[in-house]
């Protein structure tokens, strides 16, 4: 899907809309994205700061997106498990960016090429305006090479 596509697709999804979520960036090769979230009325908790669950929002399909469109149709990618560790409050806006580099796609590719499933890990950082460690998660993904019609893999 063309990265244009992708960013209002994803900023016209229900979900960020109602969280206050944009994606501010996502390069053609889909290798870089960044995203931001503003502290409004209708996304703060109980006590004022951002709410969790949209500080994990804001990271939780960029790692996948990335990994599905750099590896190709012939991969199957999964979301596998994530942990979000609060450090502090986030008070103001918030954003984050991602990062993937050909190493790690050439890395997975070769992996998965041999029948095993791939778990590889991403870490993500959500930085409030001062640089500040609002959160960090770390995404385990599932990478599996897709099988033929006939019982075995497909051809690299």
């Amino acid at each position: 899907m063309d990265a244009r596509v992708l960013r209002l697709l994803l900023n016209l999804y229900p979900p960020y809309l109602g969280a206050g979520i944009r994606v501010r960036r996502i390069d053609p090769d889909l290798r870089a994205v960044d995203v931001q979230m503003r502290l409004r009325w209708f996304n703060r908790n109980w006590v004022g700061t951002h709410f969790g669950g949209n500080l994990y929002s804001m990271v939780d399909p960029f790692y996948m997106l990335m990994l599905i469109h750099n590896l190709g149709p012939d991969y199957v990618v999964w979301d596998k498990a994530a942990t979000i560790v609060f450090e502090k409050p986030g008070r103001g806006p918030v954003s984050a960016s991602f990062r993937l580099d050909e190493a790690t796609v050439r890395r997975i590719r070769a992996e998965a090429d041999t029948g095993a499933k791939v778990l590889p890990r991403f870490d993500a950082v959500i930085l409030d305006r001062t640089g500040d460690v609002v959160a960090r998660v770390e995404k385990r993904l599932y990478v599996r090479r897709k099988a033929r019609a006939d019982g075995g893999a497909t051809a690299a």
